[in-house]
């Protein structure tokens, strides 16, 4: 009884370890995907593997600090990215029908700002 109380304060304490006073709030909502059907569609099939999990060392979708220096860099940057691949990006992101608009979209939405057309 001894062992699986000890094992609960552990895990407790563990999870307790990333709190603090200031609740933050999640810079990604687990069902966050596009309004729009045929975005959500693409994001959901090619985007959101990688801009959905931590473990891919993408921006994360909803992230504006994270999106923030890549917003910088301007649409042209961003859509070569989007299109020709960057680090550990594929080309096309694996879309190969996106369109340049389409990418734009997507890439406004992940950024939680619209981007200009």
């Amino acid at each position: 009884m001894r062992v699986i109380r000890f094992t609960l304060l552990l895990a407790l304490a563990a999870a307790m370890v990333g709190c603090d006073d200031e609740a933050k709030p999640s810079a990604v909502s687990s069902n966050g995907i596009p309004s729009d059907p045929a975005l959500a569609q693409i994001y959901t099939n090619s985007c959101q593997l990688c801009h959905a999990n931590p473990a891919a060392n993408a921006p994360l979708t909803g992230d504006r600090q994270a999106w923030a220096p890549r917003i910088q860099q301007g649409t042209d940057t961003l859509l070569d990215h989007a299109i020709n691949g960057y680090n550990g990006m594929p080309p096309m992101g694996q879309c190969v029908e996106c369109s340049q608009e389409q990418f734009l979209q997507l890439i406004g939405f992940m950024a939680d700002q619209p981007l200009p057309q």
